[in-house]
Formats: structure tokens, C-alpha cells, sequence
């Protein structure tokens, strides 16, 4: 029996190298737990399924309504505004959850900064105790009176999960520049690492074997590493016609492997640490 697709989202966050410009930008890639239901031990971008309370109506309050609309408009074949909402919600949530890094305004529109360190504590403390469920994000949003920063986020890529896999997801991929002044820190439980990476580094890596990644990963590093700045990547977006991409699954005699649909052959392996 096929397993039907859950909605999720994926953030692919950039930031300007600070150590060697010259290199170009890096990407934030984090590592699944081993223990991972999904993709164990796996390099991704941080993101994750969309939940319930990420498409309830009042969660259009934390944003403003300008970006709600833009970004709505931006999804295809979405079922409801609601549906759609969701999926932003959620690439903003997981990304906190996993990565510690909020996409957010406060102050009526002033970038969320941890330069304050009461607020860098404040925040640490609202991502353990939504991580481990005794708070809900809408009420981190409410109590912090922050404002979710959708106009951070561009529609890069929507990929779903093969038709075998015993997990399945339809998942949007998005690019943001990482907040100003934030650090990234992963949860210690879903993501047990993380680097701060070139594409072209990653993809380096990807081919010594020592970075496990899937076929989504691999192919948007490839694209990523074909512009020079940041925001080179965000105004490809402005004219992309993003298209659902299926992969399958195919089990050869030593190995499994993820074919695209324009006929490339990725490896599952067993990453050397």
C-alpha cells in the first residue's frame, strides 16, 4: 500500500561566509539523528511536516496580511489560504525548532536579534519547552509579540518523498538569508549537528562519502552553487516556476537507489565519519 504524502517545508538558509568572502556564501545543513525515523544520520536543511495548529485561522494574526497573500498566491495546488498558510507557518516553526534560529519581527518590524542576551536566553528557553511540548508556538508568538517574517521566505523547490517509502512527504523548499545577529543551534535530539558550508564544499563532501545526503539535497546544492551571492538566489525565485518533483525508489542487488525523474541515479550509503 502507497503511503499518502504528509505536507512539510524545508528552509535552505544563507548567509554571507565571514571568514573568506571570496569562497561565496555558505548554506546551513544539519544532521539528522541516527536514530531518526527518516533519513537517520542524513546532511539536510532544516524543516519538518506541518502540523495541525500551524493551519488554524489564527495563526494569520502573527502575520501581516500583505505577506500572507503574496506568499499564498505563490503555492500551487494547495486545498485552502489555510492549507497554504500552514506550510509557511511550519518552515518558520521547524527551523526554530531544529536550528534555534526564528524568523520573526518584533517592535513593529524590527528583525528579531539576539544582540540582546536576555533575549537570546528568552528565546533558548521558548525553543526547549516547545520542543518538548508544554508550549505551543502561538503562544511563544503571542507572549513575545512577534510577527512572522514571511517576506523571508522564497519558493525554491517542492519535491515528494518515492512512492516505496514507508515515510512520505510533499515538501516546499524555501530559501531565507539567516536572521541578522541569530546563531544557529540544533536541538540536540531531531538534529545533533551542524555546519555552516559552502554548496560546493557540500557537494565535496557528498561525493568522499562523507556527508550522507538524499537526491533533494544533492540536486538543490547543484543548483545553489551556480550563483555567486545570496541575492542572486533570491531573484531567481522571482520568475521560477516551481514544478513537484517525484522520486523513486529502485533496489539493486547491493544498494538502494533515488531516480529523478530526468533520469539521475543517487546512492543511499553509509556515511564515514
Amino acid at each position: 500500500m502507497t503511503v499518502t504524502p504528509q505536507d512539510a517545508s524545508t528552509v535552505i538558509l544563507l548567509r554571507d561566509n565571514p571568514d573568506k568572502p571570496a569562497l561565496g556564501f555558505e548554506v546551513l545543513m544539519v544532521r539528522r539523528s541516527s536514530k531518526s525515523s527518516f533519513v537517520p544520520s542524513a546532511y539536510v536543511f532544516p524543516g519538518g511536516r506541518v502540523e495541525k495548529n500551524d493551519s488554524l485561522p489564527r495563526m494569520e494574526r502573527y502575520c501581516r496580511p500583505e505577506d500572507t497573500n503574496r506568499a499564498i498566491s505563490h503555492l500551487e495546488n494547495t486545498p485552502s489560504a489555510n492549507a497554504a498558510l500552514g506550510i509557511l507557518v511550519a518552515a518558520i516553526r521547524e527551523t526554530f525548532e531544529e536550528a534555534g534560529l526564528l524568523l520573526a519581527y518584533q517592535d513593529g518590524g524590527k528583525p528579531l536579534s539576539f544582540s540582546d542576551e536576555k533575549m537570546e536566553s528568552r528565546l533558548r528557553q521558548y525553543r526547549d519547552a516547545l520542543n518538548k511540548g508544554t508550549v505551543k508556538f502561538s503562544q511563544i508568538l503571542e507572549e513575545g509579540k512577534f510577527t512572522l517574517a514571511l517576506d523571508c521566505l522564497h519558493y525554491f523547490s517542492h519535491w515528494i518523498t518515492p512512492e516505496l517509502s514507508p515515510m512520505r512527504y510533499d515538501a516546499r523548499f524555501f530559501v531565507a538569508t539567516v536572521p541578522a545577529g541569530q546563531k544557529a543551534l540544533p536541538d540536540g535530539e531531531e538534529v545533533t549537528g551542524h555546519v555552516w558550508i559552502t554548496p560546493a564544499q557540500a557537494l565535496e563532501k557528498y561525493r568522499s562519502r562523507k556527508f550522507y545526503m538524499v537526491a533533494p539535497t544533492v540536486v538543490t546544492l547543484e543548483e545553489l552553487s551556480a550563483f555567486k551571492t545570496i541575492q542572486e538566489v533570491i531573484d531567481s525565485t522571482k520568475t521560477k516556476n516551481v514544478k513537484s518533483v517525484l522520486t523513486r525508489l529502485v533496489f539493486a542487488e547491493n544498494d538502494v537507489q533515488e531516480h529523478t525523474p530526468d533520469g539521475r541515479i543517487f546512492v543511499n550509503f553509509v556515511p564515514v565519519d
